[in-house]
């Protein structure tokens, strides 16, 4: 057996991502870790040939997915996104939103639950939603001097567990279509209560804002923001973007108009690919939409919209509204490599048959362990989307399993590991450095990738672990008026223990020097 066959389906297809991770938190530079994440991958693929491995990484690898008509579409999305926030800011929207929400929101408490709650509202695709919430807020929180790290936590912390429980969105659409024999929107809808670990997040964060408990490195990110220093490291990964002349006939109308007219087009857009307008129903048009075309021809009518808007009221003239264009792109280059890195490093993955893997892994876990199924289905589906960056092809690869497993036997357990699988897949998708999310996430807040990663990490991993104990209660109990209010309460109890810990050791100084 050569090198090659001996790698394929075994523990070794999740090696380049896992070596990709940890050098990325090892060095806080997440281009090169990447790409040796790709080589390793490409030199496992190939029985470590040399020819085998460079056409693997190019051909294979980066060349493949950038010729993907959904990752081009989704890179499209980004450049226009980045157009139209370098517009708003230019027309002098944002400032003025900015001067508006000073008068209204008082505090640091304030404007990070303002972020959550526009975070919320913009359920229907986490894409969407990295990239507006952080344009939108971005000003208010800096006036506030929340950090960019802290920024960059909620707005992802709002972006993939939100859209994984609002049943019109395009991941409704996305775990609908993995579900054969099934209504898959009606088993998505009965999965929500046990979604625990997308739950939990939401409770999370909102006790982070309001009993002020945060700790590890994002205590420190927040301490120094208050200081004054929004970004804590040295690196300004996008400092420079907003150094533009501003105009002073910008309104808040300036900023207000184009966000809503984004969103309109981009529900019509994603509507029109399912087929609403061509007879089919409005839930049936968002199940079987492309989020991908939707979202790009949606952002660009609003571009179009914005572009006529600014001109007829004189803010911008055509020649610096043909300027932002560039800048947007240049604002968006650094999200758009790691995201062209982050598909190769799957593509690695895929051709070493992580999918084979680790459906063998969970067949073999089923047997005897029935009702602590769910909690184990949700700790893999946690791994493979931490170490792939996709929490969709987590689906893709888990869900039929388990919609195959409990089909014929017990439907609660089915929409229970349906809900693990769903949650820990979001879970993955939320730690891991490689997923698109997160690294839309840092764009959006304009935050060092690497600062977002470790001080997110362990908000996510206890989440994570809380999410693991509430579903082996619910393993058992099959109830979700058991299981959920078990979690938030756990949850709450530990925020509020690890705020009692950071004021003692804030006071312990104090203390000390008397």
């Amino acid at each position: 057996m050569t090198t090659a066959e001996s790698v394929q389906s075994s523990f070794w297809a999740l090696v380049p991502p896992i070596i990709a991770i940890a050098l990325a938190l090892i060095t806080k530079e997440v281009y090169s870790s990447l790409f040796i994440g790709i080589l390793v991958g490409a030199l496992l693929y190939s029985g470590f040939n040399f020819e085998g491995t460079i056409t693997h990484v190019f051909q294979d690898g980066i060349i493949s997915v950038l010729s993907d008509s959904w990752n081009v579409g989704i890179l499209i999305f980004l450049v226009i996104l980045g157009t139209m926030v370098s517009l708003m800011n230019k027309a002098g929207g944002s400032a003025a939103f900015g001067r508006w929400a000073s008068t209204k929101i008082k505090s640091r408490v304030g404007a990070q639950l303002a972020t959550i709650a526009l975070g919320v509202l913009i359920f229907i695709d986490d894409y969407f939603n990295c990239l507006t919430v952080g344009s939108v807020m971005r000003p208010v929180t800096d006036k506030h001097q929340v950090s960019r790290a802290k920024l960059a936590y909620l707005i992802d912390a709002t972006a993939a567990p939100v859209c994984i429980i609002a049943p019109i969105s395009s991941w409704a659409a996305a775990v609908s279509g993995f579900v054969e024999g099934e209504d898959g929107l009606s088993l998505f809808i009965n999965a929500i209560p046990f979604n625990f670990y997308a739950l939990l997040t939401i409770v999370m964060m909102v006790g982070l804002v309001l009993m002020k408990a945060d700790f590890g490195p994002m205590g420190v990110h927040e301490r120094n923001a208050m200081k004054g220093d929004l970004y804590t490291t040295p690196d300004r990964p996008y400092e420079g973007t907003g150094s533009e002349q501003i105009s002073s006939k910008g309104k808040v109308i300036d900023l207000l108009l184009p966000i809503i007219t984004l969103i309109i087009c981009c529900v019509i857009g994603m509507l029109y690919t399912g087929g609403f307008f061509s007879g089919a129903g409005f839930v049936e048009a968002f199940a079987g939409s492309d989020a991908s075309v939707g979202l790009v021809l949606g952002s660009f009518f609003a571009l179009v919209i914005t572009l006529v808007f600014y001109m007829v009221r004189r803010v911008m003239s055509f020649n610096d509204c043909m300027g932002c264009i560039p800048e947007g792109f240049k604002a968006m280059v650094p999200a758009i490599l790691i995201l062209t890195f982050a598909w190769s490093l799957k593509a690695m993955t895929d051709s070493l048959g992580a999918a084979e893997y680790v459906a063998g892994v969970v067949r073999a876990s089923a047997g005897g362990f029935m009702n602590f199924l769910p909690a184990i289905i949700f700790l893999i589906a946690c791994g493979l989307a931490f170490a792939t960056g996709t929490s969709w092809g987590t689906f893709g690869i888990l869900i039929p399993i388990v919609v195959a497993a409990f089909q014929q036997s017990s439907y609660q357990m089915m929409i229970i590991s349906i809900s693990a699988c769903m949650a820990g897949a979001v879970c993955g998708d939320h730690c891991s450095p490689i997923s698109d999310t997160t690294i839309m996430a840092s764009a959006g807040a304009q935050c060092n990738h690497v600062n977002h990663v470790s001080t997110q990490l362990p908000y996510a991993v206890l989440v994570a672990l809380i999410s693991f104990v509430t579903y082996i209660v619910a393993g058992f109990t099959k109830s979700a008026l058991i299981s959920l209010p078990f979690g938030i309460i756990l949850t709450l109890a530990v925020l509020f223990l690890f705020r009692l810990l950071a004021k003692h050791k804030i006071n312990r100084p104090a203390e000390a020097g008397k």
